[in-house]
């Protein structure tokens, strides 16, 4: 199936102007809750890694 490639363009084109771009607002907040879920994700791995670290150096020094 050949096509055209200004045909291809012109379809590449009404697609492109079918999507529903964010506003800059929206980029922002989006943004901020991944930047923050991050961070809370690492505090909480942080915290999970020193409790398995404490109760295995705790279970090895008492052989």
């Amino acid at each position: 199936m050949a096509v055209n490639p200004l045909q291809f363009i012109q379809q590449v084109r009404a697609e492109v102007a079918k999507v529903v771009w964010p506003s800059r607002r929206e980029v922002m907040v989006t943004s901020a809750m991944v930047f923050t879920m991050a961070v809370l994700t690492a505090i909480f791995f942080f915290f999970v890694d020193f409790l398995i670290r404490q109760g295995l150096q705790g279970i090895l020094g008492l052989f």
